[in-house]
């Protein structure tokens, strides 16, 4: 296993900053995740730590060890690409095989370590197989064991899932997490989808446009988001621009701008720092499980009369657009017999719980 330390490491490709700026901290044994959507500079990234890219400026660290100028076969990293990057005219085996040949390593050990991890992917009996005759899932393990059978300190996985269709994709995440486990290993996973990075990370870094946002947990990145960007990007989110109208004890009491509405909203234990340099910049974000919908007319803070616009039936799961005030809330709730009041046009009263709320830094310009 090793640590990794990406010390204010800036990658330019030309003129164009792919990657300004980061600094990331990531722990022995980690499964930390790389999440943003496409050219936010997660793969530039992961390609520094491999070695395929040098940094325009700043260290890369394994350990104690500075890597920045290191070329890949130096590093012991394994990778798996997002094509799988396989051999088609070799045998599973063989594709697995490939890195220890390059090591020189011994027949006799050769053997015993493939067949090792083809047994941990569960594709033992396939050993002789043309991995032109295998499934996208089998692929996938392919590249899995032929990554790790080098023992690497670190495991890089490049979009791994993308080709894989909806159930093969879940069953590859519980896959790719039993392996990490098994092996111990330091894994950073780049991937767009929020689904995975929730699902499966100990901590998740989140990109846009070569700037990381926020590093955090799962729960963390989900409630308690840095800044507009990553509250919409994790996930469904009401966002509504506010200024600061006033601080009372624990409440931060906001004014909804959206030159309709005339709504003041009160805000509990809000972790923001306020100050008179980001006043005007500011949005409210609610995600639309935590919006209450109340059955009749009850006195309370945040507690509001809208109209249906729109309902959408998921099953267990009732989606709401409800309009107040001029503003558009979607809310989220379990089907418990709600749906047979909830139609469009319905009048209906909802509480956005001030404990739920949080403000936020705009920085995309979005918040409406």
């Amino acid at each position: 296993m090793a640590s990794i330390n990406i010390d204010n490491v800036q990658k330019a490709f030309g003129k164009v900053i792919a990657v300004d700026h980061l600094n990331l901290d990531i722990k022995d044994g980690e499964f930390f995740t790389f999440l943003g959507p496409s050219g936010c500079g997660k793969t530039t990234t992961l390609r520094m730590i491999a070695g395929f890219y040098y940094p325009t400026k700043g260290v890369v660290r394994f350990g104690d060890k500075d890597m920045t100028r290191v070329p890949p076969e130096k590093r012991n990293t394994g990778m798996v690409f997002q094509n799988y990057a396989l051999f088609p005219h070799m045998t599973v085996f063989e594709n697995v095989a490939f890195g220890l040949r390059v090591r020189k390593l011994g027949s006799k050990e050769l053997k015993i370590k493939v067949k090792d991890v083809l047994q941990k992917v569960r594709l033992e009996q396939y050993a002789d197989r043309q991995v032109s005759q295998l499934s996208g899932g089998q692929q996938q393990r392919v590249a899995l064991a032929r990554a790790l059978v080098i023992e690497p300190e670190i495991l890089l996985l490049d979009e791994p899932l993308s080709n894989l269709d909806a159930k093969l994709r879940d069953e590859m995440r519980s896959e790719i997490l039993r392996l990490q486990k098994d092996y111990n290993i330091t894994t950073i996973y780049v991937t767009h989808d929020q689904a995975e990075a929730l699902s499966m990370s100990d901590r998740i870094a989140v990109f846009n446009f070569g700037v990381c946002h926020q590093v955090g947990t799962p729960s963390e990145i989900y409630n308690e988001p840095a800044n507009d960007f990553v509250a919409g990007f994790i996930g469904e989110i009401n966002l509504l621009p506010v200024k600061i109208s006033r601080i009372e004890d624990e409440n931060i009491l906001v004014q909804v701008q959206n030159g309709e509405s005339a709504s003041e909203l009160s805000v509990r234990n809000a972790p923001f720092n306020y100050n008179q340099e980001n006043k005007g910049n500011l949005a409210l974000s609610i995600r639309p499980e935590s919006i209450k919908i109340l059955e009749k007319e009850t006195e309370g803070k945040n507690i509001f009369k809208g109209m249906v616009e729109e309902v959408h039936f998921f099953g267990s799961l009732i989606n709401v657009v409800v309009r107040i005030e001029g503003l558009k809330l979607q809310v989220n709730a379990l089907n418990s017999g709600l749906s047979r009041n909830l139609q469009a046009g319905a009048e209906i009263w909802v509480e956005l719980p001030e404990e739920q709320m949080r403000i936020i830094p705009v920085v995309t310009g979005d918040a409406s």
